[in-house]
């Protein structure tokens, strides 16, 4: 038959057996393999193809470790090269494949010829698709757990923050009540005492609220959050933060902020530790539908070819990690004696669209 009085059916269908990147193998009514096309014949091993070449009908078995069935990942109990009650149009099956090992393939075993019971097998690799999945859900996996990590901060912090920091206040206050009544010197001093260690403890509950997540981010964004944060470095460590943003109090969702927040803590940290330098210039703009996050130091920097660099490399590892949650382009880049800078682009418009990561460099 012939259509559009174009190429006849016949000569496309050998052109699609013996093109095709799908592996086709057609069995005779005893199960052995009487013609394969080109893809087939180059999973096989030459021992399999002996097998098959002197009409064996079990050299298939030679390569095949089972299909998936609904209790086993691979099993050869009621083969589908057998078993004529099952239906085997959609299955998959693993192969030990020539010089590659076992690979996963979607397969469809069906009837073609019912008066001589030629039955072919077609088989699509999947190992490309496993991968996918397998980084897919790595990445949901990896967005689980920060979302987790996140919110178990917060929970932590309100608690820190509302009821442990509240009962530090109210003894502080019954200390001082004491300073005010007749009691002796030495009592008195170590009433003081115990004031000033409350005291510390104090702020040491309230920087560690701040570090697990800051609310000042939840209440009022990232402006406020991040300028709160670079004052306490320059009080704590004496590094001045030179920052400058267009956003004011504009706001955005929870995860991008969040994201934007930790990235730049992050790298004001690498630069306060790794960089020598006593300013740090940080700048945040929201740019066409894009949120940009810019940190850069004039330090030391550090060669990226090179496999030691101080510190374990984590802390960049998670910021990549942080930036594909949200889509985010993060770029890392330094030079020996001439500084280092982090950017980072978030998409705001269609999230979902793609972007990606620059993965230059994990180590620092």
């Amino acid at each position: 038959m012939m259509l559009n009085n174009e190429v006849p059916i016949n000569n496309l269908l050998m052109s699609m057996f013996n093109n095709s990147s799908e592996a086709i193998f057609f069995f005779d009514a005893s199960g052995k393999v009487i013609s394969m096309n080109n893809s087939a014949e180059l999973i096989l091993d030459s021992e399999v193809l002996k097998q098959m070449a002197v009409g064996d009908p079990k050299a298939i078995c030679g390569t095949c470790k089972g299909y998936t069935s609904e209790f086993e990942t691979q099993t050869c109990q009621s083969c589908y090269l057998s078993n004529s009650a099952e239906d085997f149009t959609s299955f998959q099956i693993h192969l030990d494949t020539k010089d590659v090992g076992v690979i996963p393939y979607a397969a469809s075993f069906q009837v073609v010829d019912a008066i001589n019971k030629i039955r072919v097998l077609m088989l699509r690799n999947l190992t490309k698709q496993y991968q996918t999945q397998e980084t897919l859900n790595q990445r949901i996996m990896v967005k689980s757990i920060i979302k987790a990590q996140e919110d178990e901060r917060k929970r932590i912090s309100r608690q820190l923050h509302d009821s442990v920091a509240q009962e530090m206040i109210s003894s502080l206050v019954d200390l001082r009540v004491l300073k005010y009544m007749n009691i002796e010197n030495d009592v008195l001093k170590k009433v003081q005492q115990a004031e000033s260690s409350m005291m510390l403890l104090l702020d040491d509950i309230r920087h560690l609220s701040v570090e697990l997540r800051p609310a000042v981010l939840d209440d009022l964004g990232l402006n406020a959050a991040l300028r709160t944060h670079f004052k306490w470095i320059e009080r704590n460590y004496g590094l001045i933060v030179n920052f400058s943003t267009e956003i004011e109090s504009k706001r955005y969702e929870e995860e991008v902020e969040t994201v934007v927040y930790r990235i730049c803590q992050e790298a004001v940290f690498n630069a306060l530790k790794y960089a020598s330098v006593d300013e740090v210039f940080v700048q945040l703009n929201d740019i066409e539908n894009n949120l940009e996050l810019q940190v850069v130091d004039h330090g030391v920097g550090f060669d990226k070819n090179s496999n030691t660099h101080s510190g374990t490399g984590l802390g960049l590892y998670g910021m990549y990690e942080r930036a594909e949650l949200v889509k985010g382009q993060l770029e890392v880049r330094s030079m020996l004696n001439k500084g280092s800078s982090v950017r980072l682009a978030i998409p705001l418009v269609a999230k979902l669209r793609g972007g990606g990561v620059n993965r230059e460099n994990y180590n620092r």
